[in-house]
């Protein structure tokens, strides 16, 4: 019943694009809206120069409004002992691997690449509770580049399921992202359907689950956030 409590009342919460962008298309558009204007002060509403600023304007405008779109999304089913996909984007990475920051063992790794055209909208994984949140400086390579995990700026979010199963959640910066947003904080309960973050522009979204873990997609699956089966534990 709690559950089902907190999920109505993030449903309340109904939006079409996500409040990270506010400022963002705010802004953008006053200044594609003054550029617009000076262009057709100087040449014209009917000269080639203006239809060409302003239909680029349109079509710059309307991409970022389309980056910044937030979906509402219920996952249909029973949550115990899955893992949902935390993004919208493209598989990159299926492989076990050595995870040496929190838990220094082995780890079966998923990767999901966002490109520009995704949904950046972040949902938590798994239910359970928040037991470490860290955010980390690092470099702004491409996010699809095996190093990204480990030498991007990032943020690590590790729940712990209500079987006592950790799962890490890594949040990666790409070439042109700038800024990781993460709403979790240490010691919260957390539950699929809510958002996690949201990351501005390509990025990365890394899951780090135990080896025990039956993965359900492939390199190269596309994923939806909220609804794709990632992996049973």
């Amino acid at each position: 019943m709690v559950i089902m409590v907190r999920r109505l009342n993030r449903l309340k919460k109904k939006i079409r694009l996500h409040s990270e962008g506010n400022s963002t298309l705010l802004w953008g558009g006053i200044v594609l809206a003054l550029l617009c204007a000076v262009f057709g002060y100087a040449f014209g509403l009917e000269s080639p120069a203006f239809l060409v600023v302003f239909i680029a304007s349109v079509v710059v405008y309307m991409v970022v409004v389309n980056f910044f779109r937030c979906p509402i999304r219920l996952f249909d089913g029973d949550t115990e002992g899955i893992v949902i996909a935390p993004c919208d984007g493209k598989v990159v990475v299926v492989e076990d691997v050595d995870e040496n920051e929190y838990f220094h063992d082995r780890r079966r790794q998923v990767s999901i690449f966002m490109s520009l055209f995704n949904v950046h909208a972040n949902w938590v994984p798994v239910d359970g509770v928040v037991k470490k949140v860290e955010h980390q400086n690092g470099r702004f390579q491409a996010a699809w580049l095996p190093k990204a995990s480990t030498d991007n700026e990032r943020s690590t979010i590790v729940i712990e399921t209500p079987e006592g199963e950790e799962i890490l959640v890594r949040q990666v910066a790409g070439a042109m992202a700038r800024r990781i947003v993460t709403y979790s904080a240490e010691g919260e309960e957390c539950f699929i359907d809510e958002h996690l973050g949201f990351i501005k522009f390509g990025s990365r979204v890394d899951l780090y689950l135990p080896l025990t873990s039956k993965v359900q997609v492939e390199v190269g699956d596309k994923t939806t956030g909220n609804q794709t089966i990632i992996a049973t534990l």
